[in-house]
């Protein structure tokens, strides 16, 4: 086999791991201007998480999104204590389920459910009596 075929793998791993240790700076920047400056959310006891994404300001979310791309799987716990401490509790399932979800690190599906949550039209209930 020639030599100069072969994939040499620091090259891919090196970038990488730069990627991942900026996604975390930014993501503990970010986690330090949230606990600083937004306030725990007030959510009605029956909200989805739909009710909450809407709720939520986008740099939580963007946090979230890049907690999963620096730690994987491993950022699902601080995910939980984030959720939990603005009072975000139905955010914490989806979060958990989509981090343990191998794959999508790469993905910003938090991001994307925001901007879904956002533009979706909310239904109308209407009561007819």
């Amino acid at each position: 086999m020639d030599g100069s075929t072969s994939i040499n793998l620091t090259e891919f791993l090196y970038p990488l791991l730069i990627l991942i240790g900026i996604a975390l700076t930014l993501a503990l920047l970010l986690l330090g201007w949230i606990v600083w400056r937004v306030r725990r959310i007030n959510l009605p006891p029956d909200a989805d998480w739909v009710t909450a994404l809407r709720a939520t300001p986008f740099v939580v979310v963007l946090v979230l999104d890049l907690l999963d791309f620096g730690l994987d799987f491993l950022s699902a716990p601080f995910a939980w204590i984030l959720l939990s401490y603005l009072g975000l509790k139905p955010l914490r399932a989806v979060t958990t389920i989509e981090s343990l979800i191998p794959g999508t690190q790469f993905l910003p599906t938090m991001t994307a459910a925001w901007v879904i949550a956002r533009f979706m039209k909310r239904e109308r209930l209407q009561v007819r009596g």
